[in-house]
């Protein structure tokens, strides 16, 4: 999804297609409360594995400046990260986000430190 969200943003596309999963439609619900995309909905059609959630990006100005300048996956199959509350970076300053996947649910890291929480970081969004 990261790598499609990424691929889609340099070559200026306004609409996503990923795969519907749980994982994927947290990620996409955490976007769009941070507002680094649009909206996104759901596209029901056929088989279960069919089914994908459609990304609506968002850009900036005339010249279609992409909002999300840079995606970056921290924890990977071959070693996973994870961070307590009080260990969740900052990200950027405080300009970028990181997506913790916690016992609670996907959130963000400011969520995740206002819940005391920690879990596995997934990406880094700025």
């Amino acid at each position: 999804m990261l790598t499609r969200i990424r691929n889609a943003n340099l070559a200026k596309y306004s609409l996503v297609e990923v795969p519907n999963t749980k994982i994927n439609s947290n990620i996409a619900n955490v976007l769009q409360e941070t507002g680094f995309i649009d909206s996104f909905e759901f596209k029901l059609e056929g088989k279960l594995s069919q089914h994908k959630i459609l990304i609506y990006l968002k850009y900036k100005g005339k010249i279609r400046q992409p909002v999300i300048t840079t995606i970056k996956r921290i924890s990977k199959p071959g070693l996973r990260i994870y961070a307590g509350c009080k260990d969740i970076p900052i990200v950027l300053g405080g300009l970028g986000i990181a997506i913790v996947s916690t016992s609670q649910g996907i959130m963000d890291d400011k969520d995740a430190r206002s819940n005391n929480i920690g879990g596995e970081i997934l990406c880094y969004i700025w």
